[in-house]
């Protein structure tokens, strides 16, 4: 299983090893939920609450990306908690390694 800093920096697969962005781990990597929605970086907020499985935190993240999709008026955008995995493209999945670039 990967760390959570793994899991949530995670730009993609290459069969089944994750690649994992480097920096961004290294710069955000100790940030909570909150903290990563807070900055504006929500896709990492959204991939941090499901490797956390708490629903408290998906429903966070969904009211905050939400927040954001409401001031900048583009509520077509408005999304739920399973919206967001398929905007986001992430789901948990069991990978045993990573490679970082």
């Amino acid at each position: 299983m990967l760390s959570r800093e793994e899991f949530v920096f995670t730009i993609g697969y290459d069969g089944p090893v994750a690649v994992v962005d480097k920096h961004a781990k290294n710069k955000y990597g100790k940030l909570s939920t909150r903290e990563l929605a807070a900055k504006g970086l929500f896709r990492a907020a959204y991939s941090s609450a499901v490797h956390s499985g708490d629903a408290e935190e998906l429903k966070f993240v969904a009211e905050a990306y939400n927040r954001l999709a409401e001031q900048a008026s583009i509520e077509q955008f408005r999304a739920d908690i399973s919206t967001l995995a398929r905007l986001f493209g992430v789901f948990p999945v069991d990978v045993k390694r990573s490679v970082f670039i």
